[in-house]
């Protein structure tokens, strides 16, 4: 079954954390809600920003496209596992997201920002 939405109403979590709930409007102004797993919702985070990149493609012809969030602020912390360390990369309306890095990779990220970018032609959207 094929539902079409016309927009997002509601989202909550289940009082036993056990799942996610969208609530939306269809495109004929019903009501209507998806529920999903705590076990599916990692599936479907990971899915969404290569689906967004894949449409903005399809859409404006120009496989060059990213979707980028503009960043506002980050943290790093010490993971409990002391070969890996969490950044957390925030935007101002509070869209976070989070990743493990491993201790070699620490580095390399360190070295990759302090180097300067190569010359490349900027496109405007």
């Amino acid at each position: 079954m094929e539902i079409k939405v016309r927009q997002l109403t509601t989202c909550e979590v289940a009082s036993d954390g056990g799942a996610i709930s969208l609530g939306f409007e269809d495109v004929a102004g019903n009501p209507a809600a998806v529920s999903v797993s705590l076990n599916q919702v990692g599936a479907l985070i990971m899915t969404l920003p290569g689906l967004l990149e894949a449409a903005l493609k399809a859409r404006y012809g120009d496989q060059s496209l990213r979707y980028a969030y503009p960043l506002a602020s980050w943290v790093l912390e010490q993971s409990t596992d002391t070969t890996q360390r969490i950044i957390t990369l925030e935007t101002e309306d509070g869209f976070k997201v989070r990743f493990s890095i491993p201790k070699a990779e620490q580095s390399l990220l360190g070295e990759a920002l302090t180097q300067p970018m190569p010359e490349m032609s900027v496109r405007p959207n």
